[in-house]
């Protein structure tokens, strides 16, 4: 498959406490390709969310690399763009001036970042919410406008981290659709962590599981589904058998050696 855009090799973090060091991660090791969708599925806990701020730049790991086309990754950078759970919109300034907040931080000249901005919204679907405000916004568009202000800045690779686990059931199945739709019509590549194995199996190409206690690379699952995806999907006898690997996966104890 050629270098990965994404890769983390014997990454392991530990917190010190005043007690004892607690151990958080262990021995990660992952591969993300170009233009992937991948996964990283696991109960609460288990260290997912500290993962996906190293791989931002935003947590060092105690040893181990995370690195982007061979590049070993020191903080943040503008190749990396990351959708929290929660929005993160700043309240005072309008969708399109939120989309086009990390372009004015990088001084783009006002027509490309107006040009970049309108594509941007085109492409969430809020071209007509330009000018609201987020209080004026439903959850799942509040997301949809966290995604377009993340993709603006043309990242190498999208970071999602539980990015509809605040949206009701409905809502969050159509932003799972929209999200599917929008790596369609973009291609960027995606790692995104989830607690939720349908959602996790429904979206991605691969799913890394992890266990906990420390967090650990339990098993690498290919998801041999169609691309084209709608929620139907879910109920079909091969989804069901890949979902119920991925469960049997988290449910059984790590072996020991």
């Amino acid at each position: 498959m050629g270098q990965p855009k994404l890769a983390v090799r014997h990454l392991n973090k530990t917190f010190q406490s005043q007690r004892r060091p607690l151990v958080v991660l262990q021995d990660i090791n992952l591969n993300i390709y170009p233009n992937e969708f991948v996964c990283i599925v696991g109960k609460s806990g288990c260290g997912k969310s500290t993962l996906l701020n190293i791989v931002a730049g935003l947590v060092p790991p105690t040893s181990g690399q995370v690195l982007m086309d061979g590049v070993a990754v020191q903080g943040p950078g503008r190749d990396r763009g990351l959708v929290f759970q929660s929005y993160t919109l700043f309240p005072w300034l309008t969708v399109a001036q939120n989309i086009g907040y990390g372009l004015k931080l990088q001084r783009l000249p006002k027509p490309e970042r107006r040009q970049r901005v309108a594509y941007y919204l085109d492409v969430v679907g809020l071209t007509q919410f330009a000018k609201a405000y987020p209080k004026q916004l439903s959850g799942g568009m509040k997301q949809r406008v966290a995604i377009a202000r993340a993709l603006a800045n043309e990242p190498d690779v999208l970071l999602m981290d539980e990015p509809f686990g605040a949206l009701d059931a409905q809502t969050k199945e159509q932003m799972q659709q929209f999200v599917l739709n929008l790596w369609e019509q973009t291609h960027v590549t995606v790692l995104m962590i989830t607690h939720d194995v349908e959602e996790a199996i429904f979206l991605s190409q691969r799913i890394y599981v992890m266990s906990a206690h420390p967090g650990q690379i339990k098993a690498e699952i290919g998801i041999d589904l169609p691309t084209q995806r709608d929620m139907e999907l879910k109920l079909t006898p091969e989804f069901l058998q890949i979902k119920r690997q991925v469960v049997h996966t988290m449910r059984d104890r790590l072996e020991p050696g």
